[in-house]
Formats: structure tokens, sequence, C-alpha cells
């Protein structure tokens, strides 16, 4: 008897369905084809014990299962459901049970349990794309299923309520019409802009514990405003790592769709901690050692690197010339492309990968500036050395590079009041609400770092005195092309931060100021 169901495969962030096709004929044998690895394989021992403890058996014939389309590589453990179910079907050991209208996924304990599976989002979504009634998935992630409407959403936490339900007409109809009215997405609900208010977890740390450092602060507020990459280097204890830490206290929420898609790529990787929706912006702080593989994915089984995790959030790197040299310039491409495209023989990937990088850095090997002469000081020629460990085309694509001066004793003691990060967020927020408003009929342009030549032509037009300064910063400093790209959007966004229309001389000047690498030496 020949037996179809499916079942789904994930590939980068998106899935595709599987269709699983279970034949029994006179002989003896088990054959498993369609590319599966290890773990596919060895799914016949987790099947044969899970239906033997529920009162059924693995039949004593020829079973023929084929997983198309035959050459994608089917992985993992997920297929355990799929497989095992197809085969009650395949052996009348159900009879009258019909599920193509659904994707069954789910790893099989021995004693029939199903396990948690990676990627139920992509999969869930891919459901409702192509037509399917339901998706028949674990229980601990139905949670996560149930951002998708439109669809039926069953999770399970044991082979046989897979049986009841498949078995129970009336009980599949309750249960979709249950899931059609939760307020989730739908269809093209994808672009759904709903604000997140009240969902997103509010960060613990906050500006105000930061003393001294009004600068940085600054220019942190204008990163956030304009999602601008940014680059402190300084002397140890000056306040780098905690002022860079408290950065997503400043950060606005994220839209739905952000939001979506961020939930998507962890769940792809399978460190979705939450149940449901993603609400807070990830920020990411992998240690130095990290590999150039676990930093922008890939890998014999493609997962999404650190970059992708830290979609719609930030990246942090410190001590940045503390990463090997090749792991730091794989960054070029996502910092330019805000995606990450991966080559391999067997396959060719992508993952998205807008973030925000914040670094930090020393600015010698004993951690001092060289020019303050002291007895641990490195010389000029040892400082420059270290810095040059990070590549001219890098420092590039970052736009805020600024000196973090050790703080005074006057400022760590001083008891005043210092502005907390939710009056920031408040400036922050009325500067991505006119950046929205300005790229609203612009497909993936949130804010002004995103823009491309086309926007900066049409949204930033430099008046005479402002196209003298950056002219002569030019000359002097021999700013690249790409810099003064950048200059000019970071000038935007001081502009939006105080609601002007136009971009002014001061705003350039401004800009010009935060690209301390271009101007100094240490």
């Amino acid at each position: 008897m020949l037996t179809k169901l499916y079942g789904s495969a994930v590939f980068g962030i998106s899935a595709v369905t599987i269709t699983i096709e279970v034949h029994i004929a006179l002989g003896i044998g088990y054959h498993l084809v369609g590319m599966p690895d290890n773990a596919v394989k060895e799914s016949h021992y987790r099947i044969a014990a899970a239906l033997l403890n529920n009162g059924y058996r693995i039949p004593g014939k020829k079973i023929t299962i084929n997983m198309a389309p035959a050459a994608l590589k089917k992985e993992g453990a997920a297929y355990d459901l799929t497989l095992a179910f197809g085969i009650l079907l395949a052996s009348s050991q159900l009879k009258g049970v019909d599920s193509k209208d659904y994707l069954i996924m789910g790893e099989l304990s021995l004693d029939g349990s199903i396990l948690p599976v990676k990627g139920v989002l992509a999969m869930a979504i891919l459901a409702l794309e192509e037509g399917f009634k339901g998706i028949v998935i674990p229980k601990e992630n139905e949670a996560e299923a149930g951002l998708i409407v439109g669809i039926a959403i069953i999770g399970v936490s044991h082979l046989t309520e897979v049986v009841h339900f498949f078995s129970h007409a009336s009980h599949q109809l309750s249960f979709s019409s249950h899931q059609a009215s939760n307020h989730n997405i739908k269809g093209e609900g994808l672009k759904d802009q709903k604000s997140l208010s009240g969902l997103t977890n509010k960060p613990s740390l906050c500006f105000s514990d930061v003393k001294g450092q009004e600068g940085i602060k600054r220019a942190m507020e204008v990163a956030a405003a304009g999602g601008h990459n940014i680059l402190l280097i300084g002397p140890p204890g000056a306040g780098k790592t905690m002022i860079s830490k408290r950065l997503p206290s400043i950060l606005p929420e994220m839209n739905f769709q952000e939001a979506l898609e961020t939930t998507k790529i962890h769940s792809v990787a399978g460190i979705l901690e939450t149940h449901g929706l993603l609400c807070q912006r990830p920020f990411r702080s992998p240690h130095h050692s990290i590999s150039d593989v676990a930093l922008v994915g890939g890998g014999s089984f493609p997962q999404p690197g650190e970059i992708s995790l830290a979609h719609n959030g930030v990246l942090f790197l410190d001590e940045l010339p503390e990463f090997k040299k090749g792991v730091l310039e794989v960054l070029r491409q996502p910092l330019e492309d805000r995606k990450i495209t991966i080559f391999r023989a067997k396959y060719t990937i992508s993952y998205p990968a807008s973030f925000m990088l914040v670094a930090s850095m020393n600015p010698s090997p004993s951690g001092h500036f060289s020019q303050q002469n002291t007895l641990y000081d490195s010389n000029a020629q040892e400082a420059q050395r270290y810095v040059s460990k990070i590549s001219g085309p890098l420092l590039d694509r970052i736009d805020i590079q600024l000196e973090v001066q050790a703080v005074s004793y006057e400022k760590l003691s001083d008891t005043s009041f210092s502005e907390k990060s939710a009056v920031i967020l408040e400036r922050v927020q009325k500067s991505r609400d006119i950046q929205l408003k300005r790229f609203k009929t612009i497909k993936g342009v949130f804010h002004n770092a995103q823009m491309d030549v086309n926007e900066i032509q049409a949204f930033c037009v430099l008046n005479d005195e402002s196209q003298l300064i950056i002219k002569a910063a030019m000359k002097r400093l021999r700013f690249s092309a790409r810099a003064y790209s950048r200059i000019i959007k970071v000038a935007r966004t001081i502009a939006d931060l105080e609601g002007a229309i136009d971009i002014q001389s001061v705003h350039i000047a401004e800009a010009i100021q935060y690209r301390t690498m271009d101007r100094n030496t240490y």
C-alpha cells in the first residue's frame, strides 16, 4: 500500500515542503531514500520502539520510504513523527484517516513522547502559503507556531494524541475554528506594522548609571536614532563596555514585521527562549575567540551565525583587535548589504543581517593613548601596529568612531541627577517615527543607516555652507566616498533628533567630529 503525507525542511530561514511517500509490499527490508542524514536514518530505531510501546508495530514487510525532493538533504530528527505516522497509515494500522491537508513534524522518544524541533515558525508560514489546513507539531512549539492565523495549530505531546486527532474529524473542525479566532497574522499580514507595546521586556540597565561621558552618551543616542554602527576607543575602565551594554535601553521597539523576522531566525537556530514572539531587540556579544563560521553562519548543517542572530538588534564586539583578522573581515559584506550570502560546493544560502555594530577597543597594547607619556604607555609605533589590526575597509563602514577618555574623580563622585534611558528613548523614538514616515514607501528601509545612494540624494540635500564644510574635511582628512555617505547619513539623523527638516552645517560638523579614526593616529 502507498501513502503520502507531508513534512517540512528549513533551508536558510525559509521552509520547503517535503513529501513523504511510504510504500509497503511483500518482502523484508527497510529502505529510506531521498538524501537523509544520519539522524534521519537512525529514526528507524526510535520509530520501532515508539510504535511497539504504544500497541503498534513495524510491519514485517518491505518498507520503502521516499523523501522528496530527493535532491535536498534532509537533516535532524524532526521527521520521526512524519515517518512513524506514514508507516501506521501504509500498514493499515490506522484506517479511514486522511492527513494530506496537514504538515506533520516532531521528534519521537522511545515511549512515544514528542520532543520540540527547530524552525517551527518558518514551517507554519509555509503551511499557510501552501494552503494546508494545519500543522501538527510538538506541544512546546505550539505558541511559536500560533503567531500564524488561518491554519490550525495542533500541539501534541505524545504519538497517541496524533492518532486521536486524525481519528476524530469533529475535533479537527472545532480546533481549526478556535485557531482562526486568534489575533495573529494572516496571509499578507506578514507586513503588519502592529505595535508590540506592552509585550517588550524593558532592559534593566539604564544610562543614569553612567557617570560623566556626556559626549559618548550623545553619540550613542545618535547611533540608536539612526541605526548607525559605532566604535568606542579608550583606556580600560573608561566605561566603553558599560555604555555599550546600555544601548538596548534606548533602542525603539521592534515593529511587528521586525519582531516576526527576528523570531523566525532564532527559531531556525533553535535558541528561541520565549514562547511566541521575540519582542526585545537582540543583543549579541560573542567572545573574541569566535570562528568566522560561528559569526557569519553556515557549516556542514547550515545555521545562522551571530550576525544573523543580531538581526534588527545589536552585535557587540568587545576588544575588537583581539578578534582574528579573518573573522573581522567577513563583516565587510553584511555591514554593506545587510545580509550574508554563504557559498559552498553543495549549497548557496543567504541569511538576513541588518544589525547595529557596536565595538570597543583600547588605543594601544598598554590600553592607554600613546600621547600621555606615562610609565605604562605604548609608544606611537606600538599603538599604530595595534590599531592597524582593524583594516581600513572595515573602519570605513563604521559611521561613528569616538575617543572615550577616563572619567575624572569629580565625575565619579558626583551625586547629581543623570539623565535616564527612558528620557533618551523618547527622543530616539521621535526621530525613528520621522524616519518611518520618510521611508514608508520604500521596502526594507526603516532608519537612516539603511539608506542607499538614491535615498541619500532624495532626503539629504546639503546647503552651500554644509557642502563647503564637508568639502574642506574631505580634502584635509582624505575621507573615502563611503565615509562621505556615512557622514551625511549621520548628519541626517542629528537633524531628525532636532526635528529639523533640512540638514544644517552644525549637523554636518558634528557628524564629521564622529570620525575619530580618520582624524587621529594613536
